[in-house]
């Protein structure tokens, strides 16, 4: 990650100065700590009639050529169910309702430092699969058949919904 020297309000130089019980960064200009934090993102467990679970696999870094569930990081003045939605009809071709929150969590990421995913459930979708953006593959998964998942993020999100919400549970096979 790059450091960070300049103030993204006024342009001027950083310190490092103790703030707030840590070290912070610090503009002395603006006399206003810089605050870093988590970027936020989505993704959605997916489940279809035959309680299989929808995922993407990855044309980009990190983690290109590994499963994940289709989500991605919100705009600027984007709901987390609108982003979720909306990467949703990006990466796959599908338009969904959401059923439920599953959870929140956060990831570390080497580019981005942590991220914040919010997780929900789609049982209910319409339109016709394709692999969209960031997406070379796209296709529904047994239980019984996952792949390894790029994210512990997203592996949570899909624990969370065979342990509590699918209709038969594996783990109780």
């Amino acid at each position: 990650m790059i450091k960070k020297i300049h103030c993204h309000f006024c342009g001027g130089r950083l310190s490092e100065k103790f703030y707030e019980g840590r070290m912070r960064l610090f503009c002395d200009h603006c006399r206003l700590p810089i605050y870093e934090n988590p970027v936020p993102a989505t993704c959605l467990v997916t489940i279809d009639a035959q309680e299989r679970l929808l995922l993407v696999k990855r044309s980009v870094d990190p983690k290109k050529g590994w499963w994940c569930l289709p989500g991605g990081f919100m705009e600027l003045q984007e709901m987390p169910e609108e982003a979720a939605l909306r990467e949703l009809a990006e990466e796959t071709g599908l338009a969904g309702k959401i059923d439920v929150l599953l959870g929140v969590t956060s990831n570390h990421s080497s580019r981005y430092e942590t991220i914040l995913m919010t997780g929900f459930l789609i049982r209910s979708f319409s339109g016709d699969l394709y692999a969209g953006d960031d997406a070379e593959d796209v296709r529904w998964f047994a239980f019984a058949d996952l792949p390894e998942i790029a994210f512990e993020s997203h592996q949570k999100f899909i624990n969370i919904y065979y342990t509590a919400y699918a209709h038969t549970n594996p783990s109780n096979s």
